[in-house]
């Protein structure tokens, strides 16, 4: 890559070792990248070879989860290296049991991506979404390893489509197969010279549909909902949500309210609980019999939301009113409508629910207010977009499928 790039490459590291000091998050991601190669080396013997999968963070990662799962159920005898660059993936799935190894990526700079390939030895690479590492790409390249990127989508607005955008067009040249979610991606592909484009589709759709099939049973939530009251399953939300959903909880005694905040620290279990006005349990500290005397359940623990929503009427996914909203289909997935903020542009799975009818976005209380009120006042619009929901996610299962086919043959 030109010296700009990796001069880039190099402060990004300066910064993250600078605030390595004062950020938990941050000190994880340095220690885990200067340790990550000599970890490789001490586990990986010479001459082995590993299919390397690589995910930015835990989002990507559950994207190549269903690619991963079948490399190891059809193809037990190969090797898989798993790498994330964010400690929010790592440290959640340093232990995941499906692959031989996860590490820390290093730091894309020359050096360091020529150790890295030496131990690994990879027999192909796999990139999931978002990840365009310039001296990875180019020295997998060199090396003649077959790289592939999934699930990705691309918009106009991305720099590899803008004029001075010469050395990330570069950069996607150096895969060997781009599999997109939508035809769009592949067209905007299409006019920059890249054609070894396939639209297979997005992996989450079978990731959803795997965990509905395992969904776990919770004695504390079959207690509490009540037939004749509907229940709201608020999934990732921050306080942003919460100032539209909690008032409208307060004053609607029909409904009840299953909760889980993106972050579960007691400052922000005490942010939802000093605005609530009707019983409350939390989920880490209730019994079946408690919980069926609530009128609200926080769910103040990890691993068991994408369960939750089996139990609701309706779906809120919080992160609309901040950077974007979090998994609309872990939710839809069980034909119950979903309800969302006004920043989910650069979602393509939020303008299709919302085209389909089992999608609503909304950007203040008014908004808010009159969707939960036809909801819960039509129970036919209610189960209309609950179907129209659940027949969007089946419609688009099967890319886990086409890249496998074609990495693996069928």
């Amino acid at each position: 890559m030109n010296p700009i790039y990796n001069l880039a490459i190099r402060l990004m590291g300066l910064g993250i070792n600078a605030g390595a000091c004062r950020n938990d998050k941050l000190k994880k991601l340095a220690d885990g990248e200067k340790s990550a190669l000599s970890y490789l080396r001490s586990n990986i013997r010479p001459g082995e070879s590993y299919v390397w999968i690589h995910a930015a963070s835990l989002g990507e990662f559950e994207q190549g989860r269903p690619l991963i799962e079948r490399i190891r159920r059809e193809h037990p005898e190969k090797k898989i290296l798993l790498t994330f660059f964010s400690p929010s993936g790592y440290e959640v799935r340093k232990n995941f049991p499906q692959v031989d190894l996860v590490s820390y990526l290093p730091f894309d700079l020359k050096n360091r991506v020529k150790e890295f390939l030496d131990i690994v030895n990879p027999c192909m690479a796999i990139f999931v979404k978002y990840e365009f590492w310039g001296n990875y790409l180019s020295e997998l390249k060199r090396r003649s390893i077959s790289t592939y990127i999934i699930s990705a989508i691309f918009r106009p607005s991305q720099i590899f489509f803008k004029p001075w955008g010469g050395m990330f067009r570069k950069m996607l040249q150096c895969y060997t197969h781009i599999y997109v979610q939508d035809e769009r991606s592949k067209q905007l592909l299409a006019g920059i010279g890249i054609d070894k484009v396939t639209v297979a589709g997005d992996t989450r759709f079978d990731r959803v549909t795997d965990i509905m099939a395992s969904c776990k049973k919770i004695p504390e939530i079959e207690k509490f909902i009540e037939k004749d009251k509907l229940t709201l399953v608020a999934g990732s939300t921050w306080q942003p949500d919460e100032a539209h959903i909690i008032p409208y909880f307060n004053s609607h005694p029909e409904m009840k309210l299953i909760i889980a905040p993106h972050e579960v620290d007691e400052t922000r279990v005490s942010e939802i609980t000093s605005q609530l006005k009707r019983p409350y349990v939390r989920m880490s500290k209730t019994t079946p019999e408690e919980a069926a005397k609530a009128d609200c359940i926080i769910i103040d623990c990890f691993g068991i939301l994408s369960s939750a929503y089996t139990y609701g009427d309706i779906a809120y996914i919080g992160g609309g009113f901040g950077v974007g909203i979090h998994n609309l289909n872990e939710a839809a997935v069980y034909g119950i409508p979903v309800i969302f903020g006004p920043n989910h542009k650069k979602f393509k799975e939020a303008s299709d629910l919302i085209s389909n009818g089992g999608g609503t976005s909304f950007s203040d209380n008014t908004e808010f207010n009159n969707i939960m009120d036809r909801f819960i006042n039509d129970e036919k619009a209610l189960k209309t977009a609950g179907k129209a929901a659940g027949d969007y996610i089946k419609s688009n299962i099967g890319a886990s499928d086409i890249i496998f086919n074609n990495l693996f043959g069928a």
